[in-house]
């Protein structure tokens, strides 16, 4: 009896375990798959200038707000450090680089257009410089509803050779339309509050993570030279010419 009690608990056992081998299988793969595809490019066949300069520091340098949200480049700078340090990059201190560029009477990102990365690199030290033009940054309303649209538009740029070794563009839309449960006034109502009290920075730190995963690791990160093959770079959202 107790032998068959046995036997009987190990079948189960092997059934659970093929069934969780099964599971765990499908689970791996989708976590490997992510936001990939045949319709992706790879890091190294959008940005292979990257593996072969292979910079390690990075100088953020104020944006180029073009959108009507006056405080736009702040929240852009108060989130763009973080997901390149965790890229693998060294980013010189947003707060000081600043500081140095307002003493030298420059406060907008316009006002660097002009200058060679290489100089900004032999002032600053730096292996690359990130421009970034803030396109829009728009609270829109509807009659039901409404939304906050941030869209930007990122340079990494060489300062060995002036070359654009990155570039790329993206766009997040944040809804911010009422619920409706309290009727077509409540909604509008609602949907008032929450494009007016909506926290900018989370959406700005969700377009610049988004963004920056499509850059290759820097010397930094432990799969530095290791990320070619991954296929995560939209090619809608390549720049591949400078807008005038």
């Amino acid at each position: 009896m107790m032998s068959n009690i046995y036997k009987s608990t190990v079948v189960r056992l092997r059934i659970v375990r093929i069934g969780l081998v099964a599971l765990l299988s499908v689970w791996v793969s989708g976590c490997a798959t992510g936001p990939s595809g045949p319709q992706y490019l790879s890091k190294q066949e959008a940005f292979g200038t990257v593996y072969s300069e292979r910079p390690k520091s990075i100088l953020v340098v104020p944006a180029v707000n073009q959108s009507t949200a006056a405080d736009a480049g702040n929240y852009y700078s108060a989130t763009i450090a973080k997901p390149l340090t965790e890229q693998g990059y060294y980013v010189l201190p947003i707060t000081i680089t600043d500081q140095i560029l307002n003493q030298a009477g420059i406060s907008d990102g316009a006002q660097l257009l002009s200058v060679p990365a290489k100089r900004l690199g032999e002032l600053f030290g730096a292996d690359a410089v990130l421009y970034v033009t803030i396109n829009l940054w728009d609270t829109n309303y509807f009659v039901l509803g409404g939304n906050v649209t941030v869209k930007l538009e990122y340079r990494m740029v060489s300062t060995t050779t002036n070359e654009n070794l990155w570039r790329y563009k993206d766009q997040v839309v944040v809804d911010t339309s009422g619920s409706g449960n309290n009727g077509l006034l409540g909604a509008i109502i609602e949907t008032a509050i929450n494009t007016s009290t909506q926290d900018y920075l989370p959406v700005a730190h969700q377009v610049n993570s988004r963004s920056i995963y499509t850059m290759p690791y820097g010397l930094y990160h432990p799969q530095h030279g290791q990320d070619g093959i991954v296929r995560v770079v939209n090619p809608g959202n390549l720049v591949t010419v400078d807008v005038e």
